[in-house]
């Protein structure tokens, strides 16, 4: 993984409960090569990241908040300076506004850093508001994919993937595919 340049951040937020939130963001610049100053600079970077980590620095990351810890997993894997961050499920089992801060910091994140991020992501809206392209699985096949604008302003995707209906009646994504695939071939 480390010779590809990426790091993934798995679901379910694993961080090393019996170090501190300062030392579990240490460990992940431990195959860097570029010396402690650019070290301490990044790591640094991460605190103006995660803002609320700087608060809880010498807190043992087992006691950490389920929202703290995702920032810990997340500011670990880039003291690594990876070129890509591969993320899955970084809302899963958080409040709302800790979701909401979660992708703030990823979006600047991409941004500031220059690092590309690959998200698995259950929360549609969400997903679709901080990244520029998207695939839609369901059931592990790729259903759509497309630029997240064009895909954000989709009535299917609206109502499938994000609860907005029109008419307050459901469709099956599954029928809605078969329809326009019947009528393709028509």
């Amino acid at each position: 993984v480390v010779k590809l340049g990426a790091v993934m951040v798995p679901e379910g937020r694993r961080v090393f409960k019996h170090l501190t939130v300062d030392e579990n963001i240490r460990v992940g610049s431990i195959t860097r090569k570029d010396g402690s100053q650019s070290i301490r600079k990044d790591q640094e970077l991460m605190y103006k990241h995660f803002p609320r980590l700087s608060r809880v620095t010498n807190r043992l990351a087992g006691y950490c908040s389920g929202g703290e810890q995702q920032m810990i997993a997340i500011a670990r894997a880039l003291m690594s300076s990876p070129k890509m961050l591969m993320l899955d499920e970084p809302s899963l089992g958080l409040a709302p506004l800790l979701v909401k801060e979660i992708f703030e910091n990823i979006e600047k994140i991409n941004q500031e850093m220059q690092t590309t991020l690959l998200i698995v992501e259950q929360n549609a809206k969400i997903a679709l508001e901080v990244s520029t392209y998207a695939y839609i699985m369901e059931s592990g096949k790729i259903v759509l994919e497309g630029p997240s604008r064009e895909l954000k302003n989709n009535p299917d995707v609206k109502e499938f993937y994000m609860g907005i209906t029109q008419g307050g009646r459901r469709k099956s994504f599954k029928n809605v595919k078969s329809y326009k695939r019947r009528k393709r071939w028509m």
